[in-house]
């Protein structure tokens, strides 16, 4: 009966995987970066991108969260890896612009945390895409989201976060 039941999915699915919907495009603005190489290492790396979008990492994820010190780049990296949006924010941005950032891990696959010497206020990254912001109501930084969350541009976007 299992094997019946295989068979009729893949038939009815014209023999392929159904396909999934769409995501929304990235927003005006995004950057896109060709990243090579997605090893683990030891050591500090010096990433082209401040903050990086991917590259060599350190075998340690971070959990997806708020969080309100720094991280260290290469674990980030790490977690971009599995398809997350790491959101970082100037540590003098206004109490209720950090609010609204901390509320965005209420979405799965986000992380975000102070990271000091941006050159913008608010810089969204995902696995070779960053997006610069003045403001954490920029309609953008939630098309950012729902564009690179968990998305296909990482290397592993099924893995948790």
């Amino acid at each position: 009966m299992l094997l019946t039941l295989v068979v009729y999915i893949v038939v009815d699915a014209g023999g392929k995987a159904p396909e999934t919907p769409e995501r929304p495009g990235a927003p005006a603005g995004t950057e896109v970066f060709e990243v090579a190489d997605a090893s683990h290492v030891l050591e500090q790396v010096d990433y082209p991108q401040d903050p990086p979008v991917g590259g060599p990492h350190s075998a340690t994820d971070v959990p997806c969260g708020y969080y309100d010190t720094p991280l260290t780049n290469e674990m980030a990296v790490h977690t971009l890896e599995h398809g997350v949006v790491w959101i970082t924010y100037s540590p003098d941005l206004a109490a209720s612009e950090v609010s609204v950032l901390a509320d965005k891990t209420r979405e799965p696959k986000v992380l975000v945390s102070p990271y000091p010497g941006l050159d913008a206020p608010i810089v969204a990254s995902a696995w070779g895409r960053q997006l610069r912001l003045d403001s954490a109501a920029d309609q953008r930084l939630d098309q950012f989201i729902a564009a690179f969350q968990g998305g296909a541009q990482s290397p592993e976007p099924s893995v948790g976060c």
